[in-house]
């Protein structure tokens, strides 16, 4: 192994050596400790040092590593204190996610590092986003994220890659390829004969290196890091090396063949390293074992520390406020709204992303056709005129990577509005919504300011792939916010409240609603206190729960029945969900029908049945009835829709519910 010193000087290459042997000392005491029980689990990036330690040595402090779950170095090189690393592992109170989450899954901010979750592939579409931060920002930094070469075969790895080239964002994409995905071989996760060459498919440059050469590592990292600070652009960078251990201490070994080793036990990029430093006279025999006695004594003392540490005592109320960014709304003060004027639904939405983008000149929106076509009903024309590409950006369709972007930029101080072409095509980006926006706040505390609108909902005959009411596969998923206006003036005050909201916000806009509803929306800074509902109109006979375009439909058949006197609760917000006024309208008529568009089973009126049954029951004076969609796919057929959609049982339902 040739080490190549450069412009290193003596003092520069000791304090290398260092980084280098603590984390593999500390890894030893970890798996003492796996032996003696006192730890459960354990992931070991022995033999892999050198490219965690090289790779952070060669990043400037203020520039965001994203590393996996073997890469201790990075955390030990980036000095968080190995105490405070050991009560994460522990889930400890002081640890990074207050025991809630394990080994390397959390950020710090302090440090500039945001780890992986399980799923592996998104966290690299959140390197694009960081990048994409800074770049907006002026700011001339490169961002870091680590792969392993298994997770290469996965959708993120290639959305993120294409989204960087395509923008050119300056993004180190570093793959460890150590051989085994677990206990797969690199034979059967790609045909191509290095992973490097698939930087020729996206038009970027590619290296392969030797990950187990500290020095060549860092001499890279620092040179390509130079480099796309100044000139933007992304990187892909193979290192290759080889797990000593299994992928986790349980997994074991046996399916690796006993001679590689032997081969890559010659290859240790500590023992190498320090045989280089020998040699040169940089580094003393005898101050080797004083290292490591001083490191070890160290070790013991951090780890025990931790250890030390009380357990948690768990406590509901701080397990459930922690879901969500604290976000206080009587804080908002609206500019003087002294005008209205009448505008459809949809140009009421167009007017609270205008009034967005003027009042917070970090928010972002992105896309697909958003720009100078205005997306796909036109909502955003106008705007990349006003405010240029760099804040109105046309994407890849690749919805996975972009809602990671939008979570990136958000990371790194903007704020980002998604809007998906369809409600339905967000099943593409489902893992970054409900496993990466919607726990980070409760793992780490990091609030994640991002908006997704969703083009949702039936009545135009678009089929099974355009019309789906959606809502409810993110209503049960804590952390996340959901609402679904049904009015023009809602529309612009919920979508400015989602704005402005730090959490993550699922915002669902009615298709049918864009051009065939009209109505008053303030002019100015306009918003609706997420979670709560409005009395559309009220009644002693029984009472409509609903929300979005049920709504109308409920206003409809009030209108046609004027004698039943029908209270008509629209719910505006799914999550939160204001219960205070759906019970007092439940005792105040004592007959319930919720109404909702989206199919019966599974969907969000269940929620509200099963609520009103809890705590309701001695109130009621019938059983609450649901009236939702056929439990089937939604058809593109007039006549098959219009049977599909619940509005067909309205009349049936509200019979039964008056008649019981």
């Amino acid at each position: 192994m040739i080490f190549d010193r450069k412009s290193l000087n003596n003092n520069q290459l000791i304090e290398f050596y260092k980084r280098i042997l603590w984390p593999r000392l500390v890894e030893e005491k970890m798996l003492i400790l796996l032996r003696q029980g006192r730890i459960g689990k354990w992931f070991s990036g022995i033999g892999q040092e050198a490219i965690a330690v090289g790779s952070t040595l060669a990043m400037n402090s203020d520039e965001y590593i994203l590393p996996m779950h073997r890469n201790l170095g990075v955390f030990t090189t980036r000095d968080i204190p190995l105490s405070r690393l050991m009560a994460q592992w522990q889930g400890k109170a002081s640890g990074f996610t207050k025991g809630r989450d394990r080994s390397f899954h959390f950020g710090t901010q302090e440090y500039k590092i945001i780890g992986m979750i399980s799923h592996l592939g998104p966290q690299l579409a959140l390197a694009d986003g960081i990048a994409l931060a800074d770049v907006l920002g002026k700011r001339k930094r490169a961002t870091l994220v680590f792969t392993g070469e298994g997770a290469t075969s996965e959708g993120d790895f290639h959305e993120a890659l294409n989204i960087a080239a395509v923008w050119n964002l300056p993004v180190i994409f570093l793959i460890e390829n150590n051989g085994y995905g677990l206990s797969t071989p690199i034979n059967e996760q790609y045909k191509c004969k290095n992973l490097v060459d698939k930087a020729i498919g996206y038009g970027i440059e590619g290296r392969q290196i030797d990950g187990n050469n500290l020095l060549e590592v860092y001499h890279t990292i620092n040179e390509l890091a130079t480099d796309m600070r100044q000139n933007p652009h992304p990187v892909l960078l193979e290192c290759m090396t080889f797990r000593m251990r299994g992928h986790e201490e349980a997994s074991g070994t046996k399916y690796v063949p006993p001679h590689l080793f032997d081969e890559w036990k010659e290859k240790d990029p500590i023992a190498n390293f320090e045989q280089f430093l020998l040699e040169e006279r940089v580094l003393r025999p005898e101050w080797i074992p004083k290292m490591k006695n001083e490191f070890t004594a160290l070790i013991d003392a951090e780890i025990e520390k931790a250890f030390n540490e009380p357990d948690i005592i768990p406590n509901v109320q701080t397990e459930v406020h922690d879901m969500y960014k604290p976000h206080n709304f009587p804080t908002f003060k609206h500019s003087n709204i002294t005008t209205t004027k009448t505008k459809r639904y949809i140009d009421a939405i167009s007017d609270g992303l205008w009034q967005g983008m003027r009042k917070y000149d970090n928010l972002v929106i992105m896309g697909q056709d958003i720009a100078e076509y205005g997306g796909a009903f036109k909502i955003t024309q106008g705007l990349v005129e006003e405010y240029g590409r760099e804040r109105v950006k046309n994407t890849p369709i690749c919805e996975s990577g972009i809602v990671g972007v939008a979570m990136g930029l958000a990371l790194n101080g903007y704020k980002a509005i998604v809007e998906m072409q369809f409600a339905d095509f967000v099943s593409c980006g489902f893992t970054q919504i409900v496993n990466n926006l919607a726990k980070t706040h409760y793992r780490w505390e990091q609030p994640v300011d991002v908006v997704i609108r969703m083009p949702a909902g039936a009545g135009t005959g678009a089929g099974p792939f355009h019309s789906q009411s959606n809502e409810a596969w993110f209503t049960k998923t804590p952390g996340l916010k959901v609402v679904y206006p049904a009015f023009p003036a809602d529309a612009k005050g919920l979508l400015m409240a989602a704005i402005d909201d730090p959490n993550p916000i699922i915002y669902f806009e009615h298709k049918y609603l864009y051009r065939n509803i009209s109505g008053d929306v303030p002019d100015g800074d306009y918003y609706i206190e997420i979670g709560k509902a409005k009395v559309i109109q009220e009644g002693g006979t029984a009472s409509i729960i609903t929300y979005g375009l049920g709504v109308h439909w409920a206003m409809e058949y009030a209108a046609k029945y004027p004698d039943l006197s029908v209270e008509i609760i629209d719910l505006r917000s799914l999550q939160p969900w204001d219960k205070e006024a759906v019970e007092e309208s439940a005792k105040k008529t004592g007959r319930v029908l919720i109404l909702q568009e989206d199919t019966l089973t599974g969907g969000f009126g269940g929620e509200i049945a099963a609520h009103l049954a809890e705590y309701c029951f001695k109130y009621l004076d019938a059983p609450i009835m649901r009236c939702a969609s056929l439990d089937t796919a939604i058809p593109m057929n007039k006549a098959l829709e219009d049977q599909f959609l619940a509005k067909a049982r309205l009349e049936e339902t509200m019979k039964r519910l008056l008649n019981y």
